[in-house]
Formats: structure tokens, C-alpha cells, sequence
């Protein structure tokens, strides 16, 4: 994966309290390899890596990609 592009990040800001930020591994067994918390207003810059395939994201949100944004959503 190329280093310092844009479309290799990803910013989230949580709408509420409790928005979870999930990162998935790469590989024939993806599993969780880290995680976050985020409150009301706190934003992530995330990045895609050689150990990152996925990232997840719990709550209500704001994702931006390089590809737009889109607003997650919590359980009703």
C-alpha cells in the first residue's frame, strides 16, 4: 500500500457518546486488532495499512473518505 495518500485515510467524528471505531486485520482470518471509543464531537484520523483491511464504525457518525462522506447510524 502506497504511503501519504489521501484515499488511504479516513476521518470519524461522532455524532453521540459511544461510537465505536473497530479495526480489522488483513489476511485469510480477519480479526479485530484495535478499537476505540469516541464521545460527542470527538473526531479519529484513521489510516489504512499492510495491517489494517477494514475499519468499522459503531454509532452515529460522520465518515469522510477521499471517496465523500456518509453518516453512520445507532441501533434502533
Amino acid at each position: 500500500m502506497s504511503q501519504n495518500k489521501a484515499s488511504d485515510f479516513v476521518v470519524i467524528k461522532a455524532i453521540d457518546n459511544g461510537v465505536n471505531v473497530i479495526g480489522l486485520t488483513r489476511g485469510s482470518d480477519t480479526r479485530f486488532h484495535h478499537s476505540e471509543k469516541l464521545d460527542k464531537g470527538e473526531v479519529i484520523i484513521a489510516q489504512f495499512t499492510e495491517h489494517t483491511s477494514a475499519i468499522k464504525v459503531r454509532g452515529d457518525a460522520v465518515i469522510q473518505t477521499s471517496f465523500g462522506e456518509i453518516q453512520s447510524e445507532a441501533k434502533k
